[in-house]
């Protein structure tokens, strides 16, 4: 039997603080016209987003003494500090709830939401006390597919060594990207976005999901419609409102959708969807023609946990891991290009 790549499982972590209903109150009374206003709130009221947590602690993010309280919000040098000590901290956390793991050859870290030296993957791997020895491979600004692309280079790595264990590890912290604006569509593009971390367990042995064909797909004309500014005030992100509609019509496309699904019926098989936001997960049960429920793990992830950016697909893996009998399945992201990353699945 030809050798295969398997994601063994996976553990998962996000900060204690909840700040979903502090960033409405926040930036709604922002929005200067009514109307506006109005429709920001009502757009919050359906985002299907009940919490999104953050790494920020102590005093309300925006109250008196919070990360945020100033009328100038913080420079992005405050922000990456803060970034350099919480991030290895969460992932830490993520791979603790992993449980035992075997010796670690290989270490994957992911992250697109801040840049220290030397990296989060350096830092964690002394966290952990992996030693001097093991191969660190760090991916970064690749944006919501990132954890595509680790678990890719992690399904390379077994394929050329079967003995290899590699640990891949996404960690993003979102929520230290607020910017000062009182546009509607910026803040419905912060409103998605939360804190959280993930890890992962690849090895050659046959237990969880089998990782298999791997594919790509960019949109062409479509690089401006997600994309991320570093400012001197952090990350400014920008997410067009075209996106949803360019994903339906993409995957509408039947050239690009046997290039999604492998050729399989797309209602019958198990779908892990980075769970962008409502209007994402619409379009894509919309543009394969999935059945209702289809998308139900990406949803609940939503709801409890907001985008989290590269970590949100590992959620939605781990639920699938944890408890949908299908066989077969596929895994996408979405992410600046506007491109999809994602890979077929196989439960062995």
């Amino acid at each position: 039997m030809a050798q295969r790549a398997y994601l063994n499982r996976i553990g998962t972590a996000v900060p204690g603080y909840d700040v979903h209903a502090e960033f409405i109150a926040w930036a709604a009374p922002r929005i200067p016209e009514p109307r506006q206003r109005a429709l920001f709130r009502r757009m919050a009221s359906r985002s299907g987003i009940e919490a999104r947590w953050s790494v920020l602690t102590g005093p309300k993010a925006t109250a008196p003494g919070g990360f945020y309280a100033d009328p100038v919000l913080p420079s992005t040098a405050a922000r990456m500090a803060l970034y350099a000590k919480a991030a290895p901290a969460l992932a830490e956390q993520a791979v603790t709830a992993l449980g035992p793991l075997p010796p670690i050859s290989h270490l994957v870290v992911a992250s697109c939401t801040g840049f220290v030296a030397p990296g989060v993957d350096q830092l964690l791997a002394e966290r952990l006390g992996l030693g001097g020895a093991v191969e660190r491979t760090l991916i970064g600004f690749m944006g919501c597919y990132a954890a595509v692309a680790a678990l890719r280079t992690a399904r390379h790595i077994v394929l050329g060594d079967p003995t290899a264990k590699v640990l891949v590890v996404t960690v993003e912290l979102s929520t230290l990207h607020l910017q000062d604006c009182a546009e509607i569509e910026p803040l419905l593009a912060m409103l998605q976005f939360g804190d959280g971390a993930a890890a992962a367990l690849v090895t050659g042995e046959a237990e969880g999901f089998a990782i298999d064909r791997t594919f790509s797909a960019t949109l062409p004309d479509s690089a401006g419609l997600i994309r991320w500014t570093i400012g001197d005030e952090g990350f400014a992100m920008h997410l067009s409102g075209e996106v949803p509609g360019r994903i339906a019509t993409g995957l509408a496309d039947p050239a690009i959708r046997r290039h999604v699904t492998g050729g399989c019926d797309s209602a019958e098989i198990a779908w892990a969807v980075h769970a962008g936001g409502r209007s994402v997960l619409d379009a894509v049960e919309h543009g394969l023609g999935l059945p209702a429920d289809a998308l139900a793990a990406s949803r609940h992830v939503l709801a409890r946990y907001g985008n989290m950016s590269s970590s949100t697909l590992m959620f939605v893996l781990a639920e699938l891991l944890a408890g949908d009998p299908r066989d077969d399945g596929v895994a996408i992201a979405f992410g600046p290009g506007l491109a999809a990353e994602g890979f077929g699945f196989s439960r062995q």
